[in-house]
């Protein structure tokens, strides 16, 4: 039974023969199986070419007016799948939305940075871009039940949401040990920028550990031996591969807020687990706070994602020691969570931002409610 995308209804909407759709995403998220979904349920001849082939690199790279028409022929859908690979293809789907009528273009990529800097310029006004990430808890939900999905939180704290790992179990460890060596150490290194693999380990590893925490480029720096430059370059990099996301602090009142730093998360557990080497059960971790942290937020960001959100997130913190984990702040509002995997685990909520902020909501997410938290869009 297929796992619906969240993201399909949308991408069925945008549908309008005129502008291409962008779909951006992380490498095994389950791109290809959506647009070749959402191509199906649209009725039409299509046509689906990858730059992982040479041969569609060397067709599109330079493609003119008259070829693309005899090598379109009649297809009404034209998918392109990881077009960052192919050199100026951002021109050629210019070529094909300013001369063909009656065509929908469809177009992944596996790296904003490559593609974003192919496609913004010759697209503006004639596209439509989404993201789309590993399975969502409310995807799950839809799929396999409530119920069932609650039974699997350890799996997912463990190996993650990939589709393929979400599909196989039993076989989590060597998929995601072939994920994380095939994406990370060999699609990376594709790169421009990335000269250095052993570099980009550390660095991988550095991160992985200090989930939920502050990261400083300066210790970071100290720690793999490299310039701050050069540090910030690759997590740059990173971000733009969907592998990490960066969360900045919240800074407007206080002149005791913290306003420098950065948290940084994976994308999904399952690649952080497989970075550090521990596919361990809960209950031989001494990191669940991190995995709970880590999955709590990029669970929420999946949501909101999917959902519109227009809003921006942060962490807060003081120099004397006081934190929020996690704010979501929109049109004005400010929302503050705390998160506890223990239920039973108290938390209080610093007056100084209480009084400064006066938030909308203020709550904790622990492992009896967090499933409400993640599973319904709130705005």
């Amino acid at each position: 039974m297929q796992i619906n995308r969240v993201l399909q209804e949308e991408l069925t909407k945008r549908v309008d023969w005129k502008k291409a759709i962008i779909l951006l995403g992380p490498r095994q998220a389950g791109k290809t199986t959506l647009v070749k979904s959402l191509a199906q349920q649209l009725d039409q001849e299509f046509l689906l070419l990858t730059g992982d082939e040479a041969q569609t690199v060397r067709f599109l790279s330079n493609a003119n007016l008259e070829f693309l028409k005899s090598f379109i022929g009649k297809s009404k859908v034209i998918i392109i799948d990881e077009a960052q690979r192919i050199p100026n293809i951002g021109l050629t789907l210019k070529l094909m939305i300013d001369h063909f009528s009656g065509i929908q273009l469809i177009v992944t990529g596996s790296s904003s940075l490559e593609l974003a800097s192919s496609v913004h310029e010759p697209l503006t006004g004639r596209k439509w871009e989404y993201k789309l990430l590993p399975i969502s808890w409310e995807e799950l939900i839809a799929w396999q039940g409530l119920a069932k999905t609650l039974t699997k939180l350890e799996n997912l704290l463990v190996f993650g949401s990939y589709p393929e790992i979400i599909t196989h179990p039993g076989e989590e460890i060597p998929l995601l040990q072939n994920l994380s060596s095939s994406y990370l150490y060999k699609d990376l290194l594709n790169f421009h920028g990335i000269r250095k693999p052993e570099l980009l380990g550390k660095i991988l590893q550095a991160l992985a550990w200090q989930v939920g925490s502050e990261v400083s480029y300066n210790e970071l720096s100290r720690t793999v031996q490299a310039d701050k430059a050069t540090v910030s370059a690759y997590i740059d990099l990173l971000e733009k591969a969907f592998i990490i996301f960066r969360l900045n602090p919240y800074s407007r009142n206080l002149r005791s807020e913290i306003s420098s730093s950065r948290k940084i998360y994976f994308s999904d557990n399952g690649m952080r687990n497989s970075i550090v080497g521990n596919y361990s059960p809960l209950s031989n971790r001494n990191d669940i706070g991190q995995l709970w942290e880590n999955f709590l937020i990029t669970e929420r960001q999946k949501l909101l994602n999917y959902h519109g959100f227009h809003g921006k997130t942060y962490f807060w913190r003081t120099s004397r020691g006081q934190e929020i984990d996690y704010i979501e702040e929109i049109d004005g509002q400010i929302y503050a969570f705390e998160f506890k995997w223990n239920p039973k685990a108290k938390s209080k909520f610093p007056s100084s931002f209480l009084e400064a902020y006066n938030p909308v909501l203020t709550q904790t997410i622990h492992q009896e409610n967090f499933w409400q938290w993640l599973g319904t869009y709130p705005y």
